[in-house]
């Protein structure tokens, strides 16, 4: 989609070359976090996504309310980057997902397998509930479907009361 937003055809032969190395990469499992925000231990973060700027404003918003959060930019879901899902289950505690995506399938759901399986934590995903899609201005659907800056630091104050 990008590329034929800009101008540039899938079928241009860099545009194939591009691709045929991505799918190596891919193959390998060499894709691994992109951004990673650290300002402390209390819980992670992992997004994917156009969310990633409304979660490190809200790990900033967290910080001076004294709740440490680290924001880790999950650059693929499949193949998913499980070191660094199990490091953070490890070392804050608490894992809060955030997408701009449904939570069923997604993100949240490939990490809360990890999670389950090899350490378990508490966890909240911020996403789009099971019901139907709508559109208009995104900045009124995020708060509706709780995915705002607002939103995501009152899930993750939640989360970390939990622990």
């Amino acid at each position: 989609y990008g590329l034929v937003r800009y101008g540039v055809a899938p079928d241009h032969p860099r545009i194939k070359q591009i691709i045929v190395a991505l799918h190596k990469v891919l193959e390998r499992g060499d894709i691994r976090m992109l951004a990673n925000v650290d300002y402390g231990t209390d819980l992670t973060m992992i997004v994917s996504g156009i969310l990633l700027k409304k979660a490190i404003d809200a790990a900033a918003i967290l910080r001076e309310k004294g709740i440490g959060a680290r924001v880790l930019d999950m650059a693929t879901i499949k193949p998913l980057d499980r070191e660094a899902v199990l490091t953070a289950a490890q070392e804050t505690g608490a894992i809060l997902t955030v997408e701009d995506h449904t939570v069923l399938g997604g993100l949240g759901s490939a990490v809360a397998e990890v999670v389950v399986q090899e350490h378990p934590v508490p966890m909240a995903l911020v996403g789009i509930q099971d019901r139907f899609g709508e559109s208009g201005d995104p900045e009124l659907i995020y708060r509706d479907h709780g995915m705002d800056v607002d939103s995501i630091v009152a899930k993750a104050v939640a989360l970390v009361a939990r622990k």
